[in-house]
Formats: structure tokens, C-alpha cells, sequence
């Protein structure tokens, strides 16, 4: 269950916009639920700047940030510490070196797509949770998602990552999913909810453009889709110019929507 292949990578494309979540714009569902005093587990904490958010939240209890990544996990502990409160270790989300029943709370954020057996890494979040704690996780769903003006190069973007996705044992279109994953791994106790990224003043769709237009050339996306066949270098160029196009258009919008679950164990 750990041959997948992560999609994004760890370009500083990628892990620059990882490093800009934060509670507020990521985890607001479950924000009125953390308490001082908890123990939280965060799962796939990437850069740390989610888990972060946590320790603050629950202070003086704990977070620890769990990550396959070595290399994220040392620019995470770097970054992050002098946030006493907060660790982040190495580990596999399938087999996660924890006893069980160790945390109040377990989190995982755009974690359960990249997965080949999602069912699997839910029921390990259950062993690892207490009686009563809840297990958060939220999914984008990449078939969802919706931009405006229409753009035919964004609609052949989304085609060529939900290939890649797939191939490389994820599913892209997991919000949707989350929730039937949630009952196939035993809980009966799910509260489901839905949150948006929009992308729609100038400023934010011409970074959010410029960052996939950087993944596209540049990150593990550009490597694997060359690799593969999927796509040839022309290709992946004149996607990134595409993306660079559409942001400049005026009164242009993408919106990415997540489906968000909360599982009391």
C-alpha cells in the first residue's frame, strides 16, 4: 500500500502554496472543536504551517505533524521551531508508529487522494484515535472543479492530472468519495460539510496560475507525464501559457471546491 506515487512532488512550487495553509483557510470545520489541552495528530502535515495553526489552538496540549516526505519534515521542524508545542516526524500514514487510542484528534488535508487504499489509511486514523475523539479529513474533488471564462487549455490540464492522479494510485475527484470511504472504514458517527477555494481578485488567480504553470514545467507533474507519455514538452508548454493566458482575462474565477468529514470514533 505504500508503492503510490505522489503527483505534486516537492518542487518549491508545490511546497510554497502547502506553506500558505493555514487553519483558517484549510481546517475551519473543524476549528470550533479543538480544545486547550488536546493531543492532535496531524497527518500529510507537508511544511507544518497547518499543524502550527493546532498548537495554538490547543495549547497546552500537543500536536504531532506526520509526514513521508523526510525532506518536508526537516524544512517543517526548521521553520517551525519555536513552536514548542508542536512535532513533526517521519512516518506511514498505513502503519503509523503510534499506540493506539493516543490522540483526541486526527487530521489529514488533501492526504486520502493521493492514497491507493484510502479505506486502509481511514481505519488506521480510527485505531489511533480515542474513544469519542474525531477524525477530520478534507478532500478537494478535481471533476468539480469550475472556472470562468471558459478555457480549453485548463479543461486539457485537468484531463492530464486526473490521468496522471490515477496512474499513480490516487483518486483525483476524492471529495465526493470521503464520505462512503468514512463508512467503508467503520464509522457510523459522520458529519459531512463542503468548503470553497476561490481564486478571483487579480492578484490571487495570476499566483495561483503562476504556480501551476510552475508545476507544469517544473515539478514532479512535468517528470512524470514526459515519463509516462502522456504528454510532450510542447505540450506542457503551451498548458502553462494557458494558464498564464486565462489569469489575465478580466473578471476571471476558479473555484475549488472540498468536501469536508468529520468521523467521531
Amino acid at each position: 500500500m505504500n508503492n503510490e506515487v505522489y503527483s505534486h512532488g516537492h518542487h518549491s512550487s508545490v511546497t510554497a502554496v502547502h506553506a500558505m495553509r493555514t487553519v483558517a483557510t484549510s481546517a475551519v470545520y473543524l476549528e470550533p472543536l479543538l480544545e486547550s489541552g488536546m493531543e492532535v495528530l496531524d497527518l500529510g502535515c507537508g511544511p507544518g504551517s497547518i499543524t502550527v495553526g493546532f498548537a495554538d489552538l490547543v495549547a497546552p496540549g500537543s500536536v504531532l505533524g506526520i509526514d513521508r516526505s523526510a525532506d518536508v519534515i526537516a524544512q517543517a521542524t526548521a521553520t517551525h521551531e519555536d513552536t514548542v508545542n508542536a512535532e513533526f516526524r517521519e512516518g506511514n500514514i498505513y502503519d503509523l508508529d503510534v499506540a493506539d487510542e493516543s490522540f483526541d484528534v486526527v487530521h489529514a488535508h488533501q492526504v486520502l487522494q493521493h492514497l491507493a487504499d484510502p479505506v486502509a489509511a481511514l481505519r488506521e486514523m480510527r485505531r489511533v484515535v480515542r474513544p469519542g475523539g474525531i477524525v477530520a479529513v478534507r478532500e478537494a474533488d478535481f471533476g468539480a472543479m469550475a472556472w470562468s471564462p471558459d478555457a480549453p487549455d485548463l479543461d486539457e490540464w485537468r484531463s492530464l492530472y486526473q490521468q496522471l492522479a490515477r496512474g499513480n494510485g490516487g483518486e483525483p475527484d476524492a471529495g465526493r468519495r470521503i464520505p462512503a470511504w468514512a463508512a467503508a472504514a467503520g464509522f457510523t458517527d459522520v458529519e459531512v460539510s463542503s468548503s470553497n477555494w476561490v481564486y478571483a481578485a487579480p492578484q490571487e488567480r495570476t499566483s495561483f496560475a503562476q504556480s501551476w504553470a510552475e508545476r507544469i514545467l517544473h515539478s514532479a507533474f512535468a517528470a512524470q507525464t514526459l515519463e509516462r507519455g502522456l504528454a510532450d514538452q510542447e505540450t506542457l508548454d503551451r498548458l502553462a501559457e494557458g494558464w498564464l493566458r486565462w489569469a489575465q482575462q478580466p473578471g476571471a474565477l476558479f473555484l475549488m471546491p472540498s468536501v469536508e468529514v468529520l468521523a467521531r470514533a
